[in-house]
């Protein structure tokens, strides 16, 4: 999960930058070594907005897959800053009144989407998670219109029933084609299901 994340953003970093992705460095041109507030203010955001699998809900703090990302990004020395925006148990209803605020807060290159599964496991309406996620993607396309956006799908439980599921499933491939965005079908892929 975490190598197809990264894999995906380092390739919207290459194809975002017009000449070399920024480098970490301080104001004599030095690689730096302190990641300050001050400084991580400055540079481009990676924002992970999502639920308890963003947020590492159980794990320590620096083994969640957003921390694991920023370690990457630190040993190219590209000089992005990643956003665990991760609250557990969020849904798409309690993300869509929050990110305007996430996204106020500094520039943002890349939005990753991760929410969703709350929804699934609360039996939410799919139509109703469709809605709120197309809702999330007009909200961070109006605050930063050159901001790349990745949704990352879910799957529910098959205790939710066939027709549940079958509807559920089809709720992040067409949000991805409807918004034009990068789509990470199964989020948990290669992990969720794996004994």
């Amino acid at each position: 999960m975490r190598y197809l994340i990264c894999i995906l953003i380092v390739g919207f970093l290459g194809s975002c930058a017009t000449d070399d992705p920024p480098k970490a460095s301080d104001p004599k041109g030095n690689p730096a070594t302190d990641n300050t507030t001050a400084s991580n203010k400055q540079k481009p955001a990676i924002i992970f907005f999502g639920n308890s699998l963003s947020a590492g809900y159980g794990i320590s703090p620096d083994s969640a897959f957003p921390a694991l990302i920023q370690h990457r990004l630190d040993s190219l020395s590209l000089a992005y800053t990643v956003v665990n925006a991760g609250v557990s148990g969020e849904t798409t209803a309690t993300g869509r009144n929050r990110v305007a605020w996430v996204v106020s807060r500094q520039p943002v290159s890349i939005f990753v989407l991760e929410l969703g599964g709350n929804d699934g496991l609360r039996g939410i309406p799919p139509a109703e998670t469709k809605q709120n996620l197309e809702a999330i993607i007009d909200s961070v396309r109006s605050a930063h219109p050159d901001a790349r956006i990745v949704l990352a799908g879910m799957m529910v439980p098959p205790n939710m029933g066939a027709d549940y599921s079958k509807a559920y499933s089809k709720v992040f491939p067409a949000v991805a084609a409807s918004k034009k965005t990068a789509l990470i079908p199964f989020l948990l892929e290669g992990v969720g299901g794996v004994d």
